[in-house]
């Protein structure tokens, strides 16, 4: 383990500390601790950054609830960068958005780099962006429109395209209708505010369970 005296502060006496998802990986955001701030979060198990806007201690969700529990807290290998890997209770962003990171800057979503970076979680993000950012023309935008009869119907619809696919022993069609049906699962749960660690957990529960 080592001794916060060993990380490098800058000349204003803080380090960045990146925070990272610990269900998903996402970075949700960049803030600064303080030799004092550190020792609160590892002494809470909750962040507490410094604020170098109000020059004052921030303890995340203090005020608005949506608090970061501490996993583990990591230095790098100049010992003047941290990376706090955290369960967020709620979004991290003061603009309400899960992750401080939304804006591109460059964006080269060619298939094999995007196929790497690509998951349920990010999956999710396109739709509840969606939702939050309709856009005109967007299908995703016409089922929200619609409520959730529609989304229920064609989700619906899409399990027996699975069911006939799966049955004709068709992979490649079966894949196919697949992303159909997972596509329209995370319309349906964007529309009911589920989230994929919500899934996620339930699932460990039931592994849970059974190793019991």
């Amino acid at each position: 383990m080592i001794e916060i005296d060993n990380l490098k502060f800058n000349e204003d006496g803080l380090i960045p500390a990146i925070v990272v998802d610990g269900r998903g990986g996402n970075v949700l955001m960049l803030a600064y601790m303080s030799k004092e701030s550190l020792q609160i979060s590892i002494d809470e198990g909750k962040t507490c950054f410094w604020s170098r806007s109000r020059k004052a201690l921030w303890r995340k969700g203090e005020t608005s609830g949506n608090v970061q529990n501490i996993i583990n807290i990591k230095a790098d290998c100049d010992m003047d960068t941290l990376l706090v890997t955290v369960y967020n209770e709620g979004p991290a962003c003061h603009t309400g958005a899960e992750t401080c990171f939304n804006e591109d800057v460059y964006n080269k979503a060619d298939s094999e780099h995007y196929l790497r970076a690509f998951s349920l979680g990010v999956l999710h993000e396109i739709v509840m962006d969606r939702k939050e950012n309709p856009k005109p023309g967007s299908y995703t935008n016409y089922l929200f429109d619609k409520g959730i009869d529609k989304i229920l119907k064609k989700f619906g619809e899409e399990a027996v395209e699975v069911i006939i696919a799966g049955k004709s022993g068709d992979k490649e069609n079966t894949v196919y209708e697949l992303g159909d049906l997972v596509y329209h699962a995370a319309v349906l749960m964007a529309e009911m505010n589920i989230t994929p660690d919500e899934i996620k957990t339930e699932l460990a529960s039931r592994y849970t369970k059974r190793a019991d």
